[in-house]
């Protein structure tokens, strides 16, 4: 399904909001279900991008990821419990936290046993196309190199600067669930944001 697909309601056109629309779709509902997934579905392939690391993804699919984040979730709906509306986004995003360590874990295993150890958990830059795209549609020569230069001023930002990129650009989470994610206050992640953002528009700096 695509989002321009018209067979497909949006949440509005569902009555009862969020905690409707999962009951609906906890209850096998299809519509409901189309349009719950719909609604993650393009940050939670961001995520995974993001998240996967150069190393992983030289042998895991972001595409093939995604679709099977989504089916175990799907299989799993009757284990999830609402607690707001961005509850489903951050159950969704966990659960594709633990399948990307999982698969980490695989292919570290499988790197140890030729006697070379795979650095799965580094970040990996290749990843952010998924959100550049929203700036740079073209794939002109030009935009592959603006692309680049994002990758790289990524790249050099810290582990807590990239993550709460991460969860407040890409995911979308609000400040207070960045703050719970993050074990910090909403005023701390609010500040670590705007670093962070300066450091990268600094980076971007001709």
């Amino acid at each position: 399904m695509t989002p321009s697909d018209p067979n497909v309601p949006d949440a509005d056109s569902l009555q009862g909001g969020p905690a409707e629309l999962v009951r609906r779709a906890r209850e096998g509902d299809q519509a409901a279900l189309d349009s719950l997934m719909e609604q993650h579905i393009p940050a939670l392939r961001g995520f995974v991008r993001l998240r996967l690391g150069r190393a992983l993804r030289s042998r895991e699919e972001s595409v093939d990821l995604v679709q099977s984040i989504c089916g175990d979730a799907l299989a799993d709906l009757a284990g999830f419990e609402y607690r707001g509306p961005e509850s489903f986004r951050k159950w969704l995003m966990h659960r594709a936290e633990n399948k990307i360590r999982t698969r980490g874990r695989y292919w570290g295993r499988a790197k140890r046993a030729a006697g070379n150890e795979l650095q799965h958990d580094e970040t990996g830059i290749d990843e952010l196309r998924e959100v550049a795209d929203a700036f740079t549609p073209s794939r002109n020569a030009a935009g592959r190199e603006e692309l680049e230069r994002l990758e790289r001023a990524f790249e050099e930002l810290s582990e807590d600067d990239r993550r709460v990129i991460l969860l407040a650009r890409v995911v979308g989470l609000d400040h207070a669930a960045v703050a719970a994610e993050m074990d910090r206050t909403p005023l701390a992640t609010r500040s670590l944001l705007s670093r962070a953002l300066a450091k990268l528009a600094a980076r971007l700096e001709p």
